[in-house]
């Protein structure tokens, strides 16, 4: 069977701004964070299915004592960084994809996982670049931005990347889809071993709970399609038994719904 390891960076606030502020449930107080802040759990996922080693979105890019915390969170479960074989990008906003690559001293950027092939839609890398650099324009930097232009601009030129479109096969384990939703060119992942269905929803399906309520979310670009979608995926799911990945849960990170 396919082994699940959540990735869990912690927990943060956000505003307007789209800043990541460090949060503690123990000693912070949510009502201390400027006015309209969110709280947020970053986690992305690795999946390990026979020798695929299987990274579902990068998360923040936070270090850890000069390290990249990914790294660390990595190595602390067992597994070394160059180990990864895939990196499955749901979309580029960036709490999925600030783990991406990193600025070395001499001011380039790499990809953080060198041994890997990374998988983005191709049309949400054009618009993340495009807004990145829209916003870079008119503000004079990315601080109101979901996206970071420097990390899109290297998957681009680098030949480790594939460029998704509206679905298909990655290869004979993995499966992905055009959702939108959350943003117009997100993308949802299935992970199949044997007879067990993983399914990566990303911003379509962040949380155990949102599966089971109907809402429309303030911050999705078109909040009645994820509503949708988080009623059809949970509908389906428990149909065929799919195990659920959670990116923004983590007290809940891997589910069956019932």
């Amino acid at each position: 069977m396919a082994q699940i390891i959540p990735l869990a960076e912690g927990t943060f606030t956000v505003d307007r701004s789209k800043k990541f502020i460090p949060f503690d449930p123990q000693h912070d107080r949510l009502q201390d964070r400027p006015k309209g802040s969110l709280l947020i759990e970053i986690q992305p996922f690795l999946v390990i299915v026979g020798s695929h080693y299987i990274l579902l979105d990068t998360g923040l890019n936070l270090s850890n004592n000069q390290e990249l915390l990914l790294y660390h969170i990595l190595k602390e479960k067992g597994i070394d960084p160059s180990q990864i074989t895939h990196v499955l990008l749901s979309h580029l906003h960036k709490d999925h994809a600030g783990g991406i690559c990193s600025r070395h001293p001499d001011g380039s950027y790499k990809l953080n996982f060198p041994q890997a092939i990374y998988y983005v839609h191709e049309d949400e890398l054009k618009y993340a670049l495009s807004h990145a650099q829209q916003n870079e324009g008119e503000t004079g930097g990315d601080m109101a931005s979901s996206y970071a232009a420097e990390e899109f601009e290297l998957l681009f030129q680098s030949d480790q990347v594939v460029m998704l479109h509206d679905e298909g096969h990655i290869d004979t384990h993995i499966r992905y889809q055009l959702s939108g939703g959350h943003c117009p060119y997100h993308v949802v992942f299935w992970i199949q071993d044997q007879d067990e269905i993983i399914f990566y929803g990303g911003d379509v399906a962040p949380q155990y709970l949102q599966m089971k309520t109907r809402y429309m979310a303030k911050y999705d670009y078109d909040g009645r399609k994820s509503m949708e979608l988080r009623q059809q995926y949970a509908e389906q799911g428990i149909r065929e038994g799919w195990t659920f990945l959670f990116y923004h849960d983590v007290q809940r990170p891997v589910m069956k719904l019932i």
